[in-house]
């Protein structure tokens, strides 16, 4: 039989919505994808930019180019009849204030360069914040008309991008100027409030085309509560904020431009360019293939190479639903056909996906933002996350092992997959992590350290079959600005949450409810804290449901006296884990998608293959050395002690040890897994006493049977 082979996990993932353009549509596109890419590369690294005006340009380049890539409705079918053309027509007068409101922003700008101290408010308010919001609200009314063609963009796209950079030239304008300080105040202009609220329709808009309806969902509500908070009883009650007043700061440092796009604009951008740089040398491709050489002839086989696979892949590319459909569909199926029920198949795949978000070095882009949000290092982040990471992988790996055993899986066999020998000829391909990694750790900055490792993918592209030359580094540059759409579209969206947050003091009063609970108990209040954490995640990408939970939850968890590092850990990893805990997993719908597996049952044995990552969070504030935080030998012993309690956590779950389990022995083995996961001397103790117990139990039971746990 033919050895399998990764091919095409690096190619680019095209969307339901995204449109396929051709001629110098293509080529606009293109080029505009190329030189939003390069944009940053030189802001970054050669001619930096006051900052506000960087992510304000930032967020301005992630709109023209999604309006013109993602389409707001659905495209017409082949053979069907288009949509009418009344919307194109109705655009087309739209197109006139919106072009009117981008003369009149450009024509204040040099009003202002003439030494003008602000603007008549009779020009901001009806020459241009009325023919902006006029022309934004009806563009995208028009735009969720279904049935456009795949091939070219829609009138009401065009106005889209016309509204975006008007709002960019204004803001522009004003907050490079004495204006800027008067945000917030009665003070400020109402022009800040136009371009602010057209700003964030246009947002909110661009997220529910590339992220779905989740993330707007929540966002609206957080909006409506601005407005309807100050009418609720209780402790969500809060004074009130005028439309001026709110709008006018919520698109400056406390919001939209704050923490989350400080982020997007510099790390996350910058590794969406090495990612882009790795796919273009094919680097995806080879991790998978590696993974198959290594783990493909283990018991299960395919299933422990989704593991290392996704683990590998995911870190880098940071979506776990993403990473579900770049390597489950090679995995799901291969996983079928060793034996896996389509169930566990899609589940294994949804699980190991969603852990490459807390894989260090790189670990999708939510460790970039708690370095940002902590002022903690990003090194001490990366570090900290080493063992959780490898709890949560073992965890996996043992779920997979014990239901393989339990089923007399076999794996592949030698021909199915690639000869290890002349992978390792080909061990160079990990040099641009591994010159990240040290260049990290070397004390270079995380933007020199990443621009290192990105010029180190396309040099040592040289030495393998996918050369890359100036074509190639601009297809990379291509992919980079498109793939970084979603992301910083969403950063956007969820900074528009934190502004929420922050403006009307609602993460306070989360805060003073934390702090009730932990005088009943702080193992509730840490419940609670996680419970709140799920819910803000579900159905959202990592980093938008790490960015809000941050802001809501863990400055509570602080005020009651844990470590800020642990708080924010916590936080992290059950956003992360939101994406496959029911009844809104969207690694594990991605997942249930290839399998062909109901998306729900697939989510619940997802939840089930996780279950670590719900346990090992609540170990942080019980056992910081998790974190390594404490001397070499206790990080070395709560390591081995939580690792041993994770393989029984695993055999609980799948009723398999070195045997068959009897419904007692499972009661028995949860109780010592926490014990050892726990962390504490005695509970060790106690928990090493139950893990001997039961194997002198299981080898006399299973009479010199083969131990289940193989690599």
């Amino acid at each position: 039989m033919a050895p399998v082979f990764a091919e095409g996990v690096d190619d680019e993932a095209v969307e339901p919505n995204r449109r396929l353009f051709e001629g110098w549509q293509w080529w606009l596109f293109g080029v505009l994808a190329v030189a939003y890419s390069a944009f940053h590369l030189i802001s970054l690294n050669i001619y930096p930019l006051e900052t506000w005006s960087f992510r304000i340009l930032h967020i301005c380049g992630a709109l023209v180019l999604g309006f013109g890539l993602y389409a707001g409705s659905r495209f017409a079918e082949e053979g069907k009849t288009a949509r009418p053309s009344w919307p194109d027509l109705a655009a087309i007068a739209l197109l006139l204030p919106a072009g009117y409101a981008l003369v009149r922003a450009v024509m204040m700008y040099y009003t202002m360069a003439d030494g003008a101290m602000r603007i008549e408010p009779a020009i901001e308010n009806w020459h241009y914040g009325a023919p902006l919001i006029l022309a934004t609200c009806g563009a995208i009314l028009l735009s969720w008309v279904p049935g456009q063609a795949r091939h070219r963009m829609v009138v009401a796209d065009v106005v889209l991008v016309v509204c975006s950079i008007a709002v960019t030239v204004y803001l522009l304008t004003v907050f490079n100027s004495p204006l800027r300080a008067s945000t917030g105040t009665s003070f400020a202009p109402m022009g800040i409030s136009w371009a602010a609220i057209a700003g964030s329709l246009l947002i909110l808009e661009m997220t529910r085309r590339v992220a779905g309806l989740a993330l707007v969902v929540i966002a609206a509500i957080f909006l409506a509560y601005v407005f309807l908070g100050p009418m609720l009883p209780g402790f969500l009650g809060y004074p009130g904020l005028g439309l001026g007043r709110f709008f006018s700061q919520v698109y400056t440092d406390a919001g939209i431009l704050g923490p989350t796009t400080a982020v997007s604009s510099t790390y996350i951008i910058l590794f969406i360019i090495f990612a882009a740089f790795l796919q273009a040398s094919k680097v995806g491709d080879y991790f998978i293939n590696f993974a198959f050489a290594g783990a493909g002839r283990a018991r299960g086989g395919p299933a422990k190479v989704a593991i290392f696979a996704s683990g590998l892949m995911g870190m880098i590319n940071g979506t776990s639903a993403g990473n579900v459909v770049s390597t489950g569909s090679l995995t799901i199926p291969l996983m079928k056909k060793v034996g896996y029920p389509a169930r566990s198949a899609g589940a294994i795949e949804a699980a190991a996906s969603t852990g490459g978000q807390i894989m260090p070095p790189i670990m999708g882009a939510g460790a970039f933002i708690m370095a940002e949000v902590t002022g903690i290092p990003y090194t001490e982040i990366a570090v900290a996350a080493l063992i959780p990471a490898m709890l949560y992988f073992a965890s996996i790996y043992f779920m997979v092992d014990f239901e393989a055993a339990r089923k007399g899986m076999k794996g592949m066999s030698k021909d199915e997959i690639p000869q290890f020998s002349k992978l390792i000829k080909q061990v160079y391909l990990f040099a641009p992590i591994i010159i990240l990694i040290a260049a990290l750790f070397m004390g270079y900055s995380v933007i020199r350290a990443g621009t290192l490792a990105t010029a180190s993918a396309a040099v040592v592209s040289w030495l393998s079959p996918y050369r890359m030359g100036i074509r190639e580094i601009l297809k990379a540059l291509n992919l980079a600005g498109t793939m970084a759409i979603q992301i910083i579209a969403v950063c956007a969206c969820a900074g528009l949450i934190v502004g929420v947050i922050a403006l009307t003091g609602v993460g306070a009063r989360f805060s003073s409810l934390l702090l009730g609970l932990a005088g009943v108990s702080q193992l509730l209040a840490l419940f609670f804290a996680m419970c709140i954490s799920i819910l803000l995640g579900m159905g959202m990408p990592t980093t938008a449901a790490y960015a809000v939970a941050a802001s809501v939850v863990a400055p509570g968890l602080i005020n009651i006296g844990i470590e800020p590092l642990v708080a924010h850990f916590f936080v992290f990893y059950f956003a992360v884990v939101s994406a496959i805990t029911p009844p809104v997993a969207l690694a594990s719908y991605a997942a249930a998608g290839i399998s062909g597996d109901n998306p729900m049952g697939t989510s619940v044995a997802s939840f089930k293959i996780g279950l670590a990552a719900f346990i090992v969070p609540f170990m942080f504030f019980y056992s910081p050395a998790m974190l390594m935080e404490g001397s070499w030998l206790q990080i070395l012993r709560v390591a081995l002690t939580a690792t041993l309690g994770i393989v029984l956590l695993a055999a609980t779950v799948q009723a398999w040890f070195f045997g068959p389990v009897k419904a007692w022995q499972r009661l028995l083995m949860l109780i010592g897994a926490l014990f050892l996961i726990y962390g504490g001397i005695y509970t060790d103790v106690a928990g090493l006493a139950i893990a001997a117990l039961l194997f002198t139990m299981q080898r006399a039971q299973g009479g010199g049977a083969k131990p289940a746990i193989s690599s």
